[in-house]
This record gives C-alpha cells, sequence and structure tokens, in this order.
C-alpha cells in the first residue's frame, strides 16, 4: 500500500505515521533512494558518454527524458482525482485568495528578498533563484500532496489556477524580479526576456500532457469499468510508477548537471540555505494560515504544498533558453530540485505532526461521535467535499 492509496478520512496523525511504518520496503526508504538516485546521476554524470547521450535527448532547452519523467511520475496522482468535484475549490472565497496571494505574492517576493540576501554580489545565482521562486508548481506538488494524505480535488485545482496564471505573469515576473527590482536595490541586473510562447511551452508539457492523459482515462475507464473498479483495482497498481518515475527524472537532472555541481560545491551548499529557508517558511506559514481560516487538514495539506514547492523545470527551462546549459541560472535551478525533492518529503511528515498540533479537536470530535454511534458532523462535510481512491 502506498501513502496516497490509503483512506485518509478519519486518520489519526499517529495512525497516519503508523501507517507509513507498514508501508513496503521500497516506500518506507524513499528518502534513501531519492540520495541514492542523486548520488547515482552526479556520478554517472562525470562520463562524456552519458553526457553526449543527454545533450543528444534535448530538444531546444526541453530534455526529452526529463519531460517523460516528469509526465509518467504525475500521471498517477492526476488519475485518481475525481474531476466531477474539483469546481468546489471555488466555493471557498477565502481560501482561493489565500492560495492566489501565496502563490503570487508572498512566494515570489520571498524568493527573492532571500537571493538578494545571500547572492547580492553573485548575478547568476540570484537570477537563478529569483526564476524559481516565479515559477509555481504545476507538477510534482501532487505527488507531496497525495504523500501526505491532501485533497486530490483541491490541489488539481490549485495547479490548474496556477497554471492559467503562469501563462499570464510568470513574464512579466521574471522581468520584474530580475531586470527592474535588482536595479532600484543598487544591483546590478541580468538582462532577461522570456516570451510567453516558452512559458506555454513548458506548461503545456509539463501539466497539460498529465492532465489531459489522467482526465481521459478517468472518463472513459469509469464508464466502461465502473467507478468502484477505477478508484479499487486501476489506481492503486499503476501507483508504483509515480515512485519509479520519480526517481529516473533525478538521475537525468543531476546527470546533466553533474560537472557543474561538483565543480561548485561550494556554492550549492550555500544555497541550501536560502532554499531551506524558503521552503520551511511557506510551508508552516500557509499550514498555519489555512487552518485559522478553516480549512480541513486535506485543503491545508493542498494549500501548504503548493505555496511551498516550485516549477523547477520551468525554471530550468527559461535559465537554459535565456543564459545555456552551463550557466549559473540553469545551476541553480537544478540545484533547487536538489534541495527540494528531499525537503518535501520532510515536510509530509511534518504534515502529520500538524495535523496533530492543529487539528486535534477535529480528531477527537470525529472520535466522540463515532463511539456514541453518530455521525461524525465533520467526516459528514468531508465526505460531501472531499473523496480520496
Amino acid at each position: 500500500m502506498r501513502p496516497y492509496d490509503a483512506p485518509h478520512e478519519g486518520v489519526s496523525a499517529n495512525e497516519a505515521t503508523g501507517l507509513l511504518m507498514k508501508l513496503s520496503f521500497l516506500d518506507r526508504f524513499l528518502t534513501l533512494w531519492i540520495l541514492l538516485a542523486a548520488g547515482l546521476g552526479l556520478g554517472l554524470g562525470q562520463i562524456s558518454a552519458v553526457q553526449d547521450f543527454i545533450d543528444d535527448t534535448t530538444v531546444g532547452s526541453t530534455n526529452v527524458l526529463v519531460a517523460i519523467g516528469l509526465i509518467v511520475m504525475m500521471y498517477p496522482p492526476l488519475s485518481k482525482v475525481r474531476w466531477n468535484l474539483v469546481w468546489r475549490v471555488l466555493a471557498n472565497w477565502k481560501l482561493l485568495i489565500l492560495t492566489t496571494v501565496q502563490n503570487w505574492i508572498i512566494g515570489p517576493v520571498v524568493m527573492y528578498l532571500l537571493a538578494a540576501a545571500f547572492f547580492n554580489d553573485d548575478v547568476g545565482y540570484m537570477t537563478g533563484l529569483s526564476l524559481v521562486g516565479c515559477a509555481r508548481c504545476i507538477a510534482m506538488v501532487v505527488v507531496w500532496n497525495a504523500l501526505a494524505g491532501g485533497d486530490d480535488e483541491y490541489c488539481a485545482a490549485i495547479v490548474g489556477i496556477n497554471s492559467v496564471l503562469t501563462l499570464a505573469l510568470y513574464s512579466p515576473y521574471a522581468s520584474l524580479f530580475i531586470n527592474e527590482l535588482p536595479r532600484h536595490m543598487g544591483i546590478e541586473a541580468s538582462e532577461v526576456h522570456v516570451s510567453i510562447g516558452e512559458v506555454a511551452k513548458n506548461v503545456g508539457i509539463y501539466m497539460g500532457v498529465p492532465f489531459a492523459l489522467a482526465l481521459l482515462t478517468w472518463f472513459t475507464l469509469t464508464r466502461a469499468k465502473g467507478t468502484t473498479w477505477y478508484f479499487s483495482k486501476f489506481t492503486p497498481r499503476i501507483g508504483v510508477l509515480t515512485l519509479i518515475a520519480l526517481l529516473f527524472t533525478i538521475v537525468v537532472l543531476f546527470s546533466s548537471q553533474s560537472a557543474r555541481i561538483t565543480d561548485n560545491i561550494d556554492k550549492v551548499l550555500y544555497a541550501a540555505v536560502p532554499l531551506l529557508i524558503y521552503f520551511f517558511v511557506m510551508f508552516i506559514a500557509s499550514f498555519y494560515l489555512s487552518a485559522k481560516l478553516g480549512a480541513t487538514y486535506e485543503q491545508s495539506v493542498a494549500l501548504s504544498f503548493t505555496a511551498a514547492s516550485n516549477n523547477f523545470e520551468l525554471a530550468l527551462a527559461v535559465a537554459v533558453a535565456t543564459f545555456g546549459l552551463k550557466s549559473d541560472p540553469a545551476l541553480m535551478s537544478v540545484v533547487g530540485a536538489l534541495i527540494e525533492i528531499p525537503t518535501m518529503l520532510a515536510l509530509v511528515y511534518l504534515a502529520f505532526w500538524f495535523k496533530k498540533v492543529l487539528f486535534a479537536a477535529d480528531q477527537s470530535h470525529n472520535g466522540e461521535w463515532e463511539r456514541e454511534g453518530g455521525k461524525s458532523p465533520v467526516l459528514e462535510t468531508e465526505s460531501q467535499g472531499h473523496y480520496c481512491a
């Protein structure tokens, strides 16, 4: 059983942690496999034949291997979304405003300020971190949300909103945070011109393709085989694809930047500091605000992971197209992935702890109602608005 194949409604924080301990050997040590995959990628990247192969599979600024890995990785979590319920994210306008402000005001500003504070004398690395901060997550967040037992429909809806806003805002945001603000702060600026076509292409590849495949699968198989079969048989069977594709993508990413990472290990370690500050500040603040605004645990997970994570694929594509594959901004985009992936996995465990701290009252009330033989009003509300495969 994988974390995102298990039922989440009414599960206590201790039960959720126990559920993780009952996972298969592969799933329980996911952090180890991620680190080993990164190490394998760094090692393979030192072989010239591997570098040549990666170069041969790159079309423009898009590496075909990375694109395939990301699409396959996103497909299982998106396939288990009940798409007829996605529209319900619009029902709570307060949470809708919260996720928009977190993603498109607070997130980019916080990352820019951290980049300026840590790399004010190194415009290349500052530019790379700023590009990452402007790129709101539309890909791997569905994996982290599923692992933490978040609301799949809510996460899919936020990803959809972020995708549309990315098309409209990424280009002007990149210009603002890389060209204009540094000049006004007396910092040397980079000239970067990001076309709407470049952004649209990457959004289409990394979001459009897996979304379309998942939606088509859900629409056809639920009608051909029934909803029960689809969510109890089909989606659990394809869940392993996420782990395989995730590890494959990590190997390719770190192979492509192996020489750059090893030659600049001091900068990589230094860049980890602002990135870790960013991830934890955004996640903790988002979880707290979500809970205070009345979000359920499942909704808070979706809101917090979308606020804390970034679309390093888009940032890398823009950095490569603008500055080149061997540039400092491109290196920082890969470093962002290097730090983000294990950090997001750690935040999955932090989310379970928040469930005990911030949602203890809901868990207590649920238990009291069930002992009395009644239906918990909290669970009843969740059963009407949230479904997990």
